[in-house]
């Protein structure tokens, strides 16, 4: 159970990719993800697991341009994750990636880690672009990157953003939405973790904020709504962002993935009850004869 996996330049390897190639790549992350939180004793389970297969694609997939090398690489484009329980997916994309070593995940939320319970920059670990965990935050700090991009730098990089759905509670997703859409951030990505779930149960039973998809529209949003387990589908919706990107459409995109939190884990998909627990030793053992 200490031993993570070792690191497979080829498998982990940033490039174009067929959908049916990224199954492979989020099946270890997830594995990451159980084997961190179990050694941890501590943690969120259900956000990472669910958004694995979306990591896949957007770190594995050369949708996003990085140089796990020289991580502070002028030209790169940046990953902010807005809701920050969910790093247990992006410490392990990170590593994969080779923006640290991949031994150094077995360390999640131990006393002096880089790797703390919310990404933070103070922590010194390599790829992290903001200090980020207070819902809603995050969001505003890439519409803020995003407008230095466009109208400052007059660069061609891109801002990718995830937030996840009941984070939409936080009236400062919209004012960042706003923002976005008054400044026409077509270099912005937004990506929403439709699972439905949020610590006190269902996101429609606690604060409803459905429909997203008009909700978007009618901030000016070119709204992307995907299967968030389907490659294709995630493939197809990163494409049409880098397209618009390039055709400076004037519009930001938000691509809403409707995922099931826990997946791929039987005990835990789909129940907001994982929403911040770690699993036993004896669950981590099951979870991992599953994901193979």
């Amino acid at each position: 159970m200490n031993e993570l996996l070792k690191f497979d330049e080829k498998l982990f390897k940033n490039q174009k990719r067929k959908a049916q190639e990224f199954e492979e790549i989020a099946i270890e992350i997830r594995r990451d993800i159980i084997k961190m939180l179990f050694q941890a004793k501590s943690g969120h389970s259900g956000g990472p697991l669910g958004i694995a297969d979306i990591f896949a694609v957007l770190f594995f997939g050369a949708y996003m341009n990085y140089k796990a090398e020289e991580p502070s690489w002028k030209e790169r484009d940046r990953f902010i994750l807005s809701s920050g329980h969910y790093c247990p997916v992006l410490y392990s994309a990170l590593a994969r990636a080779g923006f640290y070593p991949v031994e150094e995940m077995a360390t999640l939320r131990k006393f002096g880690s880089r790797l703390q319970g919310h990404p933070g920059r103070d922590m010194g670990l390599p790829g992290i672009e903001a200090s980020t965990g207070s819902l809603g935050q995050g969001i505003s700090i890439a519409v803020g990157m995003a407008i230095s991009d466009k109208y400052l730098d007059k660069n061609e990089q891109k801002v990718f953003c995830l937030t996840g759905d009941g984070e939409l509670q936080e009236g400062s997703c919209w004012e960042a939405a706003m923002a976005a859409s008054n400044y026409k951030l077509d270099n912005l990505c937004w990506i929403v973790d439709n699972n439905d779930c949020q610590i006190d149960g269902r996101v429609q039973d606690v604060m409803n904020i459905y429909p997203l998809d008009e909700k978007f529209k009618s901030f000016g949003f070119n709204v992307i709504v995907c299967d968030g387990h389907n490659f294709e589908d995630i493939i197809s919706a990163f494409e049409q962002f880098s397209n618009n990107s390039k055709k400076k459409i004037g519009k930001p995109c938000v691509i809403i993935a409707e995922t099931k939190m826990g997946r791929a884990v039987s005990f835990m998909e789909d129940k907001h009850q994982w929403h911040g627990n770690p699993p036993n030793e004896e669950q981590a053992l099951i979870a991992l004869k599953e994901l193979k």
